[in-house]
Formats: structure tokens, C-alpha cells, sequence
């Protein structure tokens, strides 16, 4: 039977999911977008307007909201929504401190005996500098805002850093020790007590091939990550994932919903963890999704009315490799006004997953204009070997064509040239 589903979010990975559930069921999505109203009803409703968002749940008669937005969740979308008996999937804003907060979150994770980088929180830009005068290069700065990591490669550098950083008046800056590796999400859902895991990604993010240029939230990924071994699993549930939640449950506060440990897993086996983030992230949320074997909608409702510990025992995933690219506009808004206009989405193949990003406007001729740099669109591909996912992830970039576009070529590289 269809459900209404309200999804709060404006990043890709509210799109994929609003996408992917409108399928089966009537999805609304604030705010709105010119994507998004392709398949879903949209709305213009802030993020943080909790008790806006609230009424029209009610007056709407919503069945389930799923807060992707880091903003409405820290608004404590999920603790209000929850006092209402309204149906939400999602982390109240204290137990997504461990999300919010990079430092807590540090500390947390040394608390628990966790294996992650050596790392120092300041405060103070002078305490700052005074420690990263005698820290090994490279190293990564980092705030609690998104997208703050940096990696350093120079002192001086360093120190522009942290006088930038203190001038935009960030509470807290953290240092962390620079892991050599391939990075990893590690995705399971939970109700708070119990976890199971839905999927893990290979991440390359960093802006050039090769691991070049600039650190990014995701230049493209592989699901399942053909990396971590069973035992590696083992251990990120076990040893990771389950400390967390017990720590936050003995807080008062359990962790509903999709929860993640960010990763690097070094030459020599060794994993260490950077920190969590809740639900799937821009670059893999197709490729986990397209993986998954199960009612996503059943899920998550199982989580929220505190039957998943009984009707779930596994979930299950597809045997396929799925592989993800993301398409990145470099061109500044054009300031003779000119349209820089997406083409090629048609010629795609149809078995491949288009997401696009909530910026693209469509002009009077219903043509995708591209307003800015960054973000574009996501591709995704599935194949039973990650060679062939990556064989036909750059045979279907070829059909996509704008000004400014670049992305990765080397995406799983070693598998295309096997």
C-alpha cells in the first residue's frame, strides 16, 4: 500500500532517496527544487521550521519523515517530532552530537579505545600554532563546519588555516594526524539498541586522479568496497559501531537511523576511524541503495516503531558491484549570463541511475542549466564485477556534456585496466 513520505534535504543523497522511494510510494521533499519535481511533490518549508514542518505533517496526514538534512536534525526535528507521535526516522539532536560535533566525536572514540589518528582540539588560535609547529606533515584541519578538512602540507599554510579558521569564529579546531589508506564508509541502521549493516563503499575523495588536488566530500565510490574483508565487518560492527550506540544508549540518548563510520584502512590491514556521519552520503547513496535486497520503506518503519529487533536478522544485499561517479561543473557563474545547459541525460543507458543535484534550474525550455561550480550529478552503475561497473560508469560519461565538466578518471582504475 503507498505511503506518504516527507524527505527533508536539498543535498544528492535526499534526492537519490526521494527518488528511489517514490517508486513504490507518494513522496514529498522540502525544500524545493526543480529536480525534485520531476517525481515527488516539493514544498518550501526551511529545513529548521520544525514546528511548520510538523503542522503540515499532521494536516497532511504523513506517515513517515525521514530528516536527511544535518540542519533539521540538529534542529531536533527527530526529539519534536517523536514528543508528537509523528512517525521519524532519524537521530535526536543530542544523539547526533557524534555526528555534529568532529571534537566530541574525537573524543568519544578515545574513550572508547577505538582505534582513530592522533589528533589535539584547540580552542585557542596560539595553542594551535603552537602544537602544529611540532606535528609531523602532512596533517588535517578540520572544524565542526561541513566540508572544513583540509589536508596541510606546509606550516605555513598551517597558520593561514588557523587564523582563518578563529575569524570565522569556529569554537574548535581539531588537528589530526594524516593516515595513509583507502577510504571507506561502513553503513548500518539501527533502532538504537540493535544494528545490522546495509552496505560499505570504497570513497575516493580527493579532487584529481590519483589522489590529487584538493580533499572533497566524494569524487565517486565502489559498493561493496572489494577492500574490506569479512573479518574487517566483523570488527566495524562489533568493535566500532555497537561501543557507539551502547555509549549513546547508557547517555539517554539512543541513535535512530542510518549511522556510519568514515575510515581508512592502511597498507598493513590497519583501520582507523575519523568519525561518523548519519544517513548515506552524496557520492554512494546509489550505490548502496541499488545493492539493497529489501523494502526500504519496512526498514526503516520497523526502527521507529521498535519491531526491528525481532523481524530483522540480516539485510540483504544483491551480488553485484555498484560503482558511482560524480560530474562536477568548474565554471563560475558565467557573468555574461549565458546558460551553461546539461545535455546528454537521454542518451544514457536505462539501466543506469541518474541523481541530480537540487541546483540545476530548468530554463523556459525545460532545459537543466547549471547555475554554479560544483556538484552536478551523480552516475551509477551496476555489473556482477567491479570491472565491469567501471568499464560502463565511463562508457556512460561520454553522453554527458556541459561547460566545465570534470570528474575523475580513475574510479576503481585498477579494475578497469584488468
Amino acid at each position: 500500500m503507498k505511503k506518504k513520505i516527507l524527505i527533508i534535504g536539498n543535498g544528492l543523497n535526499a534526492y537519490s532517496l526521494a527518488k528511489k522511494m517514490s517508486e513504490k510510494h507518494d513522496v514529498y521533499v522540502t525544500p524545493s527544487s526543480d529536480p525534485m519535481k520531476e517525481f515527488a511533490k516539493t514544498l518550501d518549508i526551511r529545513e529548521d521550521s520544525i514546528n511548520e514542518l510538523l503542522k503540515f505533517v499532521v494536516n497532511n496526514h504523513i506517515d513517515m519523515t525521514i530528516p536527511v538534512s544535518q540542519i533539521a536534525i540538529n534542529a531536533d526535528i527527530a526529539g519534536i517530532f517523536s514528543q508528537n507521535e509523528q512517525p521519524v526516522f532519524a537521530p535526536n539532536a543530542i544523539a547526533n552530537s557524534i555526528v555534529s560535533d568532529k571534537s566530541q566525536a574525537k573524543k568519544i572514540l578515545y574513550k572508547l579505545h577505538i582505534n582513530t589518528p592522533k589528533f589535539g582540539i584547540f580552542e585557542k588560535d596560539s595553542a594551535a600554532i603552537d602544537y602544529l609547529k611540532n606535528q609531523k606533515i602532512p596533517f588535517v584541519l578540520k572544524t565542526n563546519s561541513p566540508k572544513s578538512a583540509v589536508v596541510i602540507t606546509s606550516y605555513q599554510v598551517a597558520k593561514n588555516v588557523v587564523n582563518f579558521s578563529f575569524i570565522e569564529k569556529n569554537s574548535k579546531l581539531i588537528a589530526e594526524d594524516y593516515v595513509y589508506g583507502t577510504p571507506f564508509s561502513f553503513y548500518a541502521i539501527t533502532d538504537g539498541y540493535k544494528a545490522l549493516p546495509i552496505g560499505n563503499s570504497l570513497k575516493y575523495r580527493y579532487s584529481l586522479d590519483g589522489d590529487g588536488g584538493q580533499l572533497t566530500t566524494g569524487m565517486g565510490a565502489c559498493a561493496p568496497n572489494y577492500k574490506l574483508t569479512l573479518d574487517d565487518e566483523y570488527y566495524l560492527m562489533d568493535d566500532v559501531i555497537y561501543p557507539v550506540l551502547k555509549y549513546l544508549e547508557n547517555g539517554g540518548n539512543p541513535f535512530l537511523g542510518i549511522i556510519s563510520v568514515e575510515g581508512i584502512k592502511s597498507s598493513d590491514g590497519r583501520i582507523s576511524i575519523l568519525g561518523c556521519n548519519s544517513f548515506l552520503q552524496d557520492d554512494d547513496t546509489d550505490a548502496i541503495l541499488a545493492n539493497l535486497d529489501e523494502d526500504i520503506y519496512s526498514m526503516f518503519e520497523s526502527c521507529i516503531i521498535g519491531s526491528f529487533s525481532d523481524e530483522w536478522d540480516i539485510i540483504r544485499q544483491k551480488e553485484q558491484y555498484s560503482v558511482s561517479l560524480v560530474i562536477n561543473s568548474k565554471q563560475e557563474k558565467n557573468i555574461l549570463n549565458s546558460e551553461n545547459i546539461l545535455n546528454g541525460i537521454e542518451n544514457l543507458d536505462e539501466n543506469t541511475i541518474v541523481s541530480l543535484s537540487p541546483s540545476l534550474i530548468k530554463n523556459k525550455y525545460l532545459e537543466y542549466t547549471i547555475p554554479s561550480k560544483g556538484s552536478v550529478m551523480v552516475l551509477t552503475t551496476t555489473a556482477p564485477t567491479v570491472s565491469t561497473a567501471s568499464k560502463r560508469i565511463y562508457a556512460e560519461v561520454n553522453c554527458i556534456e556541459f561547460s566545465g565538466i570534470y570528474y575523475r578518471k580513475d574510479i576503481c582504475s585498477e579494475n578497469i585496466l584488468a
